[in-house]
């Protein structure tokens, strides 16, 4: 407990101005009792809770403003087609891409990797020709390029990570090559809450000419995200991440790769004109959106971007700095626990093992006392494999957690010690 002391005085103006009262009270399902207990939710890496402004406008939707788009002439069509149109827009704005052409909604990040794979992957990879990913990818951001390596003949590279979760960024570089056509990294781990350095990434690949894909389900709640200034290529997120709905993804891709880039999907919307010999494909961004897309979920999530941007992502990674740290100084002066994932720079997740404990257990034990965290391998066997752990247990923060969450994570975990004992 030495530390905390210490990381009190060193919080950033920025947290201490957070209203962390007003962002709590902002999401109804936090004053649901869970087993006679206050839910305290830490397992937002899997998803987040969503605001009542989110709620509402996606019950609005379905209420008052439900139709098809793009097709119909009528009020309500004109409406839906209208507010979707604007949800590309917030999130061109969130993202300071160039254009609404380089924003395409997808079912979330997995659906917007397979995309890039297919549409980028099978009309540029030929044999012998690499995919370069790291060791602590998510499944999502691995079987993807392995099915287009099948599929292609090109070979799928694996950057290692140090035992502290860190990339080895000197042999990621030296594994960048003249055969490398695409590198696809993940900005923060979800299981180790390790951040990359992906300005570091972005630069060493273009020194080679080669494109870059972020994987930022795990950043886009919790730092603010400029993809011109990263300069990459393409950038995927899942709306349920950021306090959206389920169902709903982001793809955004420069506009001279989506250009030359054939749809992954066919079907309605993503065509101009079709006849039994030929059909034209329709322009940016809609030839990448086949059929009746998530109007509502569109909606919701360009108005869950809208209430993260009133909170001000400059104050939530501020404010979250502050409960991670003091949340991984808690447990680690635990002495049975045992912190799996111990990067220099981490963001929003702590994942660590107790001896003799099964991460399963523990999981089951701290929800008797209304605490979710997550427990097994995280869609990151890699990392488990890597590390020569089976599993872990997760605690993974959002913009509403107090630190007052991790004294009772840790005072529910000091019992289940005593009990496992």
């Amino acid at each position: 407990m030495k530390d905390i002391a210490a990381l009190e005085k060193n919080v950033p103006a920025a947290a201490l101005t957070y209203d962390i009262d007003s962002v709590y009270n902002d999401f109804p399902i936090l004053h649901k009792p869970i087993r006679d207990k206050e839910l305290i939710f830490l397992d937002n890496a899997a998803s987040t809770q969503k605001p009542q402004i989110v709620i509402d406008t996606i019950n609005r939707y379905y209420q008052e403003e439900n139709a098809n788009i793009h097709r119909g002439v009528y009020y309500l069509s004109e409406v839906a087609t209208r507010k979707y149109e604007e949800a590309r827009e917030t999130v061109r704005k969130f993202l300071n891409a160039a254009s609404e052409k380089e924003i395409i909604f997808t079912s979330g990040t997995t659906d917007s990797i397979n995309l890039v794979a297919n549409a980028f992957g099978r009309e540029f990879f030929k044999p012998g020709d690499e995919i370069l990913i790291t060791t602590m990818e998510h499944h999502s951001n691995i079987v993807p390029w392995q099915m287009i390596c099948e599929d292609t003949g090109a070979k799928l590279r694996v950057a290692p990570i140090n035992d502290q979760g860190e990339l080895l960024i000197d042999e990621f570089e030296e594994m960048i090559n003249s055969r490398t056509k695409l590198i696809s990294v993940v900005y923060v781990s979800n299981s180790l809450g390790t951040v990359n350095p992906v300005e570091k990434i972005i630069s060493l690949a273009r020194s080679q000419n080669v494109p870059v894909l972020l994987d930022a389900a795990q950043a886009v709640a919790h730092t603010p995200i400029d993809v011109q200034k990263l300069d990459c290529d393409f950038l995927a997120f899942s709306s349920h991440k950021i306090f959206g709905p389920t169902g709903v993804g982001v793809l955004y891709g420069k506009e001279k790769h989506l250009e030359k880039m054939r749809p992954f999907k066919g079907g309605g919307d993503m065509i101009l004109q079709v006849t039994f010999e030929k059909t034209t494909y329709n322009a940016l961004p809609h030839k990448f959106e086949a059929g009746t897309p998530n109007m509502a979920g569109v909606i919701g999530l360009a108005s869950a971007i809208d209430y993260v941007t009133s909170v001000g992502l400059e104050k939530i990674h501020a404010y979250e700095k502050m409960v991670l740290d003091y949340g991984t100084e808690l447990l680690a002066d635990i002495d049975e626990l045992r912190i799996i994932g111990t990067a220099a720079e981490k963001s929003g997740a702590i994942s660590f093992i107790i001896d003799n404990v099964h991460p399963h257990d523990i999981g089951t034990w701290v929800d008797r006392d209304g605490i979710a965290i997550r427990a097994g391998h995280h869609c990151t066997q890699p990392v488990m494999d890597r590390l020569c752990i089976p599993a872990t247990s997760r605690a993974s923060i959002a913009l509403y957690n107090r630190k007052s969450d991790f004294d009772a994570l840790a005072s529910s975990l000091k019992t289940i010690i005593e009990v496992f004992r």
